[in-house]
């Protein structure tokens, strides 16, 4: 955590809280759950971690940093932390801090600025919508004022029509690790086209499955890599 990180359109991850509970069929086969076994940890447990939650303080090089990729930055159950937390973030305004969250109609009542100041602008805040049962998700996002808002579609298991006035960026994928659900080229090109026809910067991070998840240079959607960023950004 805090070192060069695997996620492809992120250079770090920092997770000051551990663990989470399950929202909705994108969490069936999350990552953290098995990780967090692996160390013998409840991964149905939020717990502040007791080593790393003041780590973007000792990083001097900025740094995009995918925050809480082990839990979720508006959990109900990490409220007695997140203040502290935001203030780390306000330490360190070298680093963009990219928060994402399957809960976003929390998100308004725990910012920092409140729904009427100026946003931070190394925060960027984004809502996963895994198929078109969950777009309302990206409703609630654009309700609140952020520098970025942007949606990962990942893990994809539908085809997605996204309300995409007040998006800055997309990203897609399909699912991967043991009993992975593929997704369907089309809904992947239909995302992009989507995207393209609203002037919004898509990222396709990888087509998904077990075990070759097909990510980075395999990631290709009819020849071409998608590795957009918004406002024109360097990867």
């Amino acid at each position: 955590m805090g070192k060069a990180s695997a996620i492809e359109w992120c250079e770090a991850t920092w997770n000051p809280w551990m663990g989470c509970s399950k929202v909705s069929h994108g969490c069936d086969h999350c990552y953290m759950f098995a990780d967090q076994a692996r160390y013998g940890q409840d991964p149905a447990t939020v717990r502040r971690s007791k080593t790393t939650f003041a780590a973007p303080l000792k990083w001097t090089e900025p740094r995009r940093v995918f925050t809480c990729s082990w839990s979720d930055w508006f959990h109900c159950d990490a409220d007695p932390w997140r203040d502290e937390a935001w203030e780390i973030i306000r330490q360190t305004p070298q680093h963009t801090y990219q928060i994402l969250t399957k809960r976003p109609g929390r998100i308004l009542r725990h910012l920092p600025w409140g729904a009427y100041a100026d946003p931070w602008p190394n925060v960027w805040l984004g809502t996963s919508v895994e198929s078109q049962v969950y777009a309302y998700r990206v409703r609630q996002l654009c309700t609140v004022p952020a520098a970025v808002r942007f949606v990962s579609a990942e893990p994809l298991l539908g085809p997605l029509v996204l309300p995409l006035s007040g998006v800055h960026w997309v990203i897609a994928g399909g699912e991967s690790g043991p009993g992975a659900r593929p997704a369907q080229l089309d809904w992947l090109r239909s995302l992009r086209d989507h995207c393209a026809a609203a002037s919004v910067p898509y990222f396709l991070k990888q087509l998904g499955g077990h075990p070759d998840k097909r990510g980075g240079d395999k990631a290709l959607l009819d020849g071409v890599l998608h590795h957009a960023y918004p406002g024109g950004t360097a990867p």
